[in-house]
């Protein structure tokens, strides 16, 4: 892993620990105890807070500070619904003719996504599962469908910051299903991969919505 600075250390950590719902929605964030348990001063805590509200991971309440955004989970839901869809069909026209050297570069990130898993970095993980995605879909070459898709991602990163809905189990099944997008690449299987492509991302969603009914039965997370 490339050596890290304190602030890039706490915002990881921080990160880390909302997208894995370790701190949940509403949830305060105390500077003085995060500095203490990491060994470091409050600056650092502080510049990672700042980064995580500019990506819309926490917000700023009057007489309470920063705690963690709540999540639209209905628009989050819906959306990534409708990116299934696209990013199958787009799956699926790019696999006619799938450069091999995009091949190459798939298998390389699938392989940095295993790497970060076992740093328990999610938030790399997150980072090269969105760069595998968008490979396949920018070779679908069909202009409207490719911005449609991005105006889709840029939605879901509005409802929730990039990543923020994938979870450790979750992170390890996606791994595995990448292989399996990429052997349907190698074959030019576009009508298969149009439907283990759609598959794969509304599993996603589908561990979100079971992951919250589970907080909300134990009373962690808010209906």
């Amino acid at each position: 892993m490339i050596k890290e600075n304190k602030q890039q250390k706490v915002y990881r950590i921080i990160k880390g620990r909302i997208i894995e719902r370790e701190y949940v929605p509403g949830q305060r964030i105390v500077i003085d105890q995060i500095a203490k348990e990491l060994e470091t001063s409050s600056i650092p805590v502080r510049e990672a807070i700042r980064q995580l509200e500019a990506e819309r991971l926490v917000v700023y309440k009057r007489n309470v500070g920063p705690v963690v955004a709540e999540v639209n989970e209905s628009d989050y839901l819906d959306t990534v619904r409708v990116l299934a869809l696209l990013e199958g069909y787009a799956a699926s026209l790019a696999a006619r003719n799938f450069p091999q050297e995009k091949l190459v570069q798939l298998k390389q990130l699938n392989e940095q996504m295993e790497e970060a898993l076992e740093d328990f970095d999610i938030i790399q993980f997150s980072k090269r599962n969105a760069i595998f995605h968008r490979i396949i879909c920018e070779q679908c070459g069909n202009t409207y469908l490719l911005e449609t898709i991005q105006n889709t991602w840029n939605r879901i990163d509005s409802i929730r910051g990039t990543g923020s809905t994938l979870y450790s189990k979750r992170v390890k099944e996606s791994i595995e299903e990448h292989k399996e997008i990429i052997n349907l690449l190698e074959a030019g299987d576009g009508e298969q991969l149009e439907v283990v492509a759609r598959e794969h991302k509304i599993k996603t969603a589908l561990n979100f919505e079971k992951r919250r009914k589970n907080l909300i039965d134990t009373n962690i997370f808010p209906s």
